[in-house]
């Protein structure tokens, strides 16, 4: 089954989804995970890299992770 790939931002609304701008999904994003980690700390956060990504990709990803949520939890799976 082929399903089309997704052009623009949705959100979630009252169980639906909704065309949004990239704004308001950034938004809605950075707050979900401001939330997160002010409700359990910044180790609730991880995120997931690409080992077949660029050198500067993962850089940028893990310092994001490090810098602007205070977590440790990265893994680019660079040992596969």
């Amino acid at each position: 089954m082929n399903l089309p790939r997704l052009t623009e931002p949705m959100v979630r609304e009252n169980g639906r989804l909704r065309v949004a701008t990239w704004d308001e999904a950034l938004d809605r994003a950075a707050r979900g995970i401001q939330r997160s980690v002010a409700s359990h700390g910044p180790s609730t956060f991880g995120v997931f890299s690409c080992s077949k990504a660029t050198n500067e990709v993962n850089y940028a990803a893990q310092k994001f992770v490090r810098a602007a949520v205070g977590s440790n939890n990265i893994d680019s799976c660079n040992r596969t």
